[in-house]
């Protein structure tokens, strides 16, 4: 049977406090995690940004944006542990519906 690999994008906040050897060192952890379980197709790092609300005590943030292609079991994992790493602030996983009109006309 042919796997089924469904298209993600997932928003990751690091602690800026760690500093920026610690911050880049989470960055590659997890895209390493996701391009072991997928295929990565970008990565844009939007930096150091303030928050929209203090989380533990934080004002600032580093924001991590990936877009990637992995099967759905895959997207469990990733949360969990983006939810047991120290230096995770916020986390997000969301699945994106291709749009078969625009898929035909390709």
């Amino acid at each position: 049977m042919e796997k089924v690999m469904n298209s993600y994008e997932t928003l990751f906040v690091v602690d800026c406090s760690l500093g920026e050897d610690a911050v880049k060192e989470l960055v590659n952890k997890f895209t390493a995690l996701i391009e072991g379980n997928g295929t990565i197709e970008s990565v844009d790092e939007w930096g150091k940004r303030r928050l929209a609300y203090p989380i533990k005590d934080k004002n600032d943030g580093y924001y991590v944006l990936v877009n990637f292609k992995s099967e759905g079991g895959f997207t469990a994992e990733l949360e969990r542990v983006f939810g047991i790493t120290e230096g995770i602030l916020r986390s997000i996983v969301i699945r994106q519906i291709e749009d078969k009109k625009t898929k035909k006309e390709a």
